[in-house]
């Protein structure tokens, strides 16, 4: 047996929201460790840049599929491609997701439904197809939630009660879908990030108001950076990782320790 516990050869990841920010990132880990990787996301252009990048960089397959997570055909598609072209699905990242930011009372229907859609029952229905018709099969899978800190807490810096409630269905989620699978062999865990610099939020980030909320709030006084939540993907991704399901980890800075 292989002394490497983190290596991914031969494995088959899907990526979901992998046409930039985190996504993007994680499934560079992946393939840093020899998973080929699925790119899914709606822009097509955009994942075949990543899959072309990652290719590239890390000499491991890797291919884009459009996904419109929302859309239940266009997921039962997608998986049956992956099927279709690798035989297996060994984990899944449910990364794809949305934030709206309003006062609660301001909120419409539209953007609640909309957030649900795609940060909850859109997971679910790629779980759904992925488990279905790979990992329960195969008795083999390792499916990682991207949830969020603020599915565990509530703030006062954003307004976001759609974005809370959804993640907040996406951690008792993977608790749920932990409990059901673990006789196949399927692990569920979730990630529950804080705030991270990406190419989208470096501005916001930066700014002196969340700079000051950044050594008022976190026990690190700092926001995430590239590449911190690459090893905790990696972890719960590993054939070695067979004990921990239904966990939730804060990757956070310490924020929900408070």
């Amino acid at each position: 047996m292989t002394n490497n516990y983190f290596d991914l050869t031969g494995n088959v990841a899907i990526v979901t929201g992998a046409s930039s920010g985190l996504g993007v990132q994680m499934a560079r880990a992946l393939a840093n460790q020899g998973a080929t990787i699925v790119c899914m996301a709606r822009r097509q252009n955009l994942i075949d840049e990543v899959a072309a990048e990652i290719h590239d960089t890390y000499g491991v397959e890797a291919v884009g599929i459009r996904c419109d997570i929302t859309d239940t055909e266009s997921v039962e598609s997608a998986i049956d491609q992956v099927i279709e072209k690798y035989g297996r699905i060994d984990i899944l990242i449910n990364n794809a997701g949305t934030g709206a930011v309003a006062p609660a009372e301001d909120i419409t229907d539209e953007q609640f439904e909309n957030e649900f859609n795609i940060d909850l029952f859109g997971s679910f229905k790629v779980t759904r197809a992925a488990a279905k018709k790979a990992m329960i099969p195969a008795k083999y899978g390792r499916v990682i939630n991207i949830a969020s800190m603020y599915g565990l807490v509530g703030n006062k810096v954003a307004p976001a009660s759609p974005y809370h409630a959804a993640k907040g269905g996406v951690v008792n989620l993977t608790r749920a879908l932990a409990a059901e699978w673990g006789r196949y062999g399927i692990t569920v865990n979730a990630i529950c990030p804080g705030y991270f610099y990406t190419p989208l939020t470096k501005e916001t980030l930066d700014s002196e108001f969340f700079q000051a909320n950044a050594r008022t709030m976190i026990p690190m006084e700092r926001y995430g950076n590239e590449g911190e939540l690459d090893t905790t993907a990696i972890f719960l991704a590993s054939p070695r990782t067979t004990y921990v399901t239904g966990s939730i980890i804060p990757v956070d800075g310490g924020y929900t320790a408070m």
